[in-house]
């Protein structure tokens, strides 16, 4: 029974109930325990908010009256050794980051994680885990980082993170593995999206070249293998100048953490791989001395055969070469071809494609030990564009002939809205400013058009409506330019017949502006 629970219980026997049933009521559930009880902070924590922390306390066994609202809880630098699959009475359904390091833990349970089944953040570094059994961190689905270096792992059994389907950085440096766990990427159970993966300072000497290189670049670039006893092979100083190329700061990083020389720096190793520049020498070579220069984009019929030359070799080549080529949908090796296949690579690195085919466009990658820093105008990119050339720019041709035609569709039709809105504008919203006058001429207007509005006495009355503003176009009047005569005066026109009237109100047909009886309308 809770504390606070207890005491309120012994209050209510002391005659608070007669004051208050409905409290009796509460506090009888409260002893029964029906009701879930308020746990206090723990004695040997401390307690901020949703925040608990009982580091360093020199514990050897976890509390018991863990408050379950906590969102963080801090167990770090304590005398741990065993994490129980009951160490917690209640779940946890709030726990977000749980910090386990700086303990002597060598044994986790199964099931220990269930009750925290909303943890993002588990850190377990510095420890004394030796084999990450299968299933070990089941329940933690929603996990994305693990922090499990300095510990002595030496195995990693097939299924340890098959659960941590949301995991996205997994720190193992400073631990005792030997082997590469590539089964962390593209399988369909476990991690689905890790892009971080430390392995720094293990006991790894051979990595899966051709399965990291077919890795997006996001998963490459985030895996740090620096510090590793790694055999430095062509194909391993193939992976890593590629990787110096495109930047990956896991390499450019730590590269003088690494076995292998690679171009630029003065340390580690050199193999003495087939084309590729000899040793003592990190300079520029110039472009028209590697293969391929210049055919960064190629050209092909479909059915036919050809062959694409590894770029920025050092011609001749003397011996199998260890070079990888990336293409779209595969990565290949010369070592591992099918010889029935349509896509190989030769022994001198050189990608052979056997009757090209439509899909077969795209962009090729050669990565193979060239040894020297790339040229600025160099890349180990080639291009294949299989198919007509014609066709393909009057495709784009097509493209842009059809943007075109939308524009300028577009173009005209919201022209003409706008001219029609102005067209409104002018016939209801423009104010009058001619009017006739005394002698019934039209006051600032010429002689070539009248504007006739309403009176304006009738802006109070209700026929406004039907004798609103009304715009007249009249025919002007042929002026002899062979004549010497006067001009005739605007006032003495003809009156305007019905064919110059555009809008007329209630005028009937026929009758002409001079109209007396139409003028009194006016």
């Amino acid at each position: 029974m809770c504390p606070i629970a207890s005491h309120l219980c012994c209050e209510a026997g002391d005659g608070g109930s007669r004051r208050n049933p409905a409290v009796a009521a509460f506090l009888l559930s409260l002893c029964l325990g029906y009701l879930p009880c308020l746990a206090a902070c723990p004695a040997s924590c401390l307690c901020a908010s949703d925040i608990i922390s009982c580091s360093g306390r020199n514990l050897s066994t976890l509390p018991f009256d863990l408050p379950g609202y906590a969102t963080r809880l801090d167990l770090s630098h304590n005398g741990l050794t065993v994490l129980p699959a009951d160490w917690v009475p209640q779940p946890f359904d709030r726990l977000a980051v749980l910090v386990l390091s700086r303990n002597a833990i060598g044994q986790i349970e199964p099931d220990a994680f269930t009750l925290t089944p909303h943890l993002l953040h588990l850190d377990m570094s510095s420890n004394r885990l030796a084999v990450l059994n299968e299933s070990i961190f089941r329940g933690l689905g929603e996990l994305e980082v693990l922090l499990l270096f300095g510990n002595q792992i030496i195995r990693i059994n097939p299924g340890a993170f098959s659960d941590l389907h949301a995991l996205q950085r997994l720190y193992l440096s400073g631990n005792r593995l030997t082997a590469f766990p590539l089964e962390l990427y593209g399988g369909h159970v476990g991690p689905r999206n890790l892009t971080f993966l430390d392995l720094s300072h293990n006991r790894v000497s051979q990595v899966p070249v051709q399965s990291l290189l077919s890795l997006t670049a996001q998963q490459q670039g985030g895996i740090y293998l620096q510090g590793n006893p790694l055999v430095c092979d062509c194909a391993l100083h193939a992976m890593l100048e590629y990787w110096v190329w495109k930047q990956y700061r896991s390499l450019v990083d730590f590269s003088g953490d690494y076995p292998c020389r690679l171009s630029g720096d003065g340390v580690g190793q050199r193999p003495n791989c087939p084309g590729s520049q000899p040793s003592g020498s990190d300079t520029f070579i110039g472009a028209d001395t590697f293969l391929g220069a210049g055919e960064s984009l190629r050209r092909a019929e479909p059915g036919e055969w050809l062959r694409v030359p590894c770029p920025g070799l050092v011609p001749p080549i003397q011996g199998e070469l260890a070079a990888f080529w990336l293409t779209p949908r595969a990565v290949l090796h010369s070592s591992v071809n099918d010889p029935s296949g349509r896509i190989m690579v030769l022994p001198n690195g050189t990608l052979e494609i056997r009757g090209a085919l439509l899909e077969d466009s795209g962009t090729y990658l050669c990565v193979a030990t060239r040894g020297h820093r790339f040229h600025p105008g160099e890349s180990p990119e080639v291009s294949l564009l299989i198919g007509n050339s014609s066709a393909a720019s009057s495709g784009g041709l097509a493209h842009s002939s059809g943007a075109e035609h939308f524009n300028t569709a577009f173009t005209t039709l919201a022209s003409c809205v706008v001219s029609i809105i102005l067209v409104l504008l002018y016939l209801y919203l423009t104010p009058c400013r001619c009017r006739g006058g005394r002698g019934g001429a039209a006051r600032g207007c010429g002689g070539r058009a009248i504007l006739l509005c309403s009176d304006p006495r009738e802006t109070d009355s209700g026929d406004r409506r039907s004798n609103g503003k009304r715009v007249a176009f009249l025919e002007p009047q042929a002026e002899d330019s062979n004549t010497s005569g006067p001009k005739t005066p605007a006032g003495n026109l003809a009156p305007p017949t019905t064919e110059g009237i555009l809008k007329n109100g209630t005028r009937t047909v026929g009758q002409s502006l001079a109209d007396p009886a139409h003028m009194a309308k006016l």
